[in-house]
């Protein structure tokens, strides 16, 4: 191997590394682009073993809003934080196993639930790909909740009182 070789490698082989310490999705991208000029390339597997972490939330309210946020980004679906806990504090203090059997909706048969008392017809109307079907499902009914007002309201954040 001459002179030039051994020092190419020895840089390559460095940035490799380094690429590879600082865990980016481009070292497993620049590894094949680093080595193809010599035999010992990376072949195409290489780049199929980088496994992206998934998020994971606490079981709990904030836990639920920034999941639910997630899933709307994803979906184009406008609201904040703020104004989604500020909602679901109004409408049920929290509690995703809420209902409401007093108000018309509830005499009319369709009781609202969940976090942010949504009545199944709105739910399933408003069902967000992704969640879960269970209207008392808190990540469901929030981002069915969002989903609904934005399309009443622009964004839950222009939630003001009963909707």
């Amino acid at each position: 191997m001459s002179a030039n070789s051994q020092n190419r490698h020895a840089r390559t082989s460095r940035l490799a590394r380094k690429l590879a310490v600082a865990g980016t999705g481009a070292a497993v991208l620049a590894l094949p682009l680093i080595g193809a000029t010599n035999a010992s390339a990376a072949t195409p597997a290489a780049a199929t073993t980088a496994t992206t972490a998934a998020t994971t939330y606490p079981d709990n309210l904030d836990g639920w809003i920034r999941e639910s946020l997630d899933i709307m980004a994803q979906h184009g679906i406008p609201g904040s934080y703020e104004g989604i806990h500020r909602n679901i504090m109004r409408e049920s203090s929290g509690n995703p196993l809420a209902i409401n059997n007093w108000d018309i909706n509830a005499i009319n048969g369709t009781p609202s639930k969940g976090l942010l008392q949504v009545i199944d017809p709105t739910f399933q109307a408003y069902h967000v790909p992704g969640t879960s079907w269970d209207p008392y499902d808190p990540v469901a009914n929030i981002t069915a909740a969002c989903n609904y007002a934005a399309d009443r309201y622009g964004s839950m954040d222009n939630v003001f009182g009963a909707y």
